[in-house]
């Protein structure tokens, strides 16, 4: 047996894995643009720690990491601005 190919294709089984289930998520942020129970500082550190798995990723040319962590990275990002925003726009129309 090729250990090698067979790990490959655990990392890639891992990066669909781990990058649909997060797809739900951003989807219905997205849809409903509401941010109200997500943790800003958890999305934060999850950018951070996606953009340096990325990072790892590019630097050791293991695509199944780049791949996952790059499509996660855009995908949380634009839920981070989007909580970034609603934040900004509940300081200046807050709720009575």
């Amino acid at each position: 047996m090729d250990w090698n190919l067979f790990f490959e294709i655990v990392g890639y089984v891992a990066a669909v894995g781990t990058t649909v289930s997060f797809v739900p998520q951003a989807i219905k942020c997205i849809a409903t643009k509401d941010t109200r129970n997500i943790s800003l500082w958890m999305y934060i550190l999850f950018v951070f720690g996606t953009a340096c798995w990325a990072a790892y990723g590019f630097y050791f040319h293991k695509m199944p990491v780049i791949i996952a962590n790059v499509i996660t990275f855009v995908l949380a990002s634009i839920i981070l601005i989007m909580k970034i925003a609603n934040l900004k726009k509940e300081k200046e129309n807050p709720v009575k």
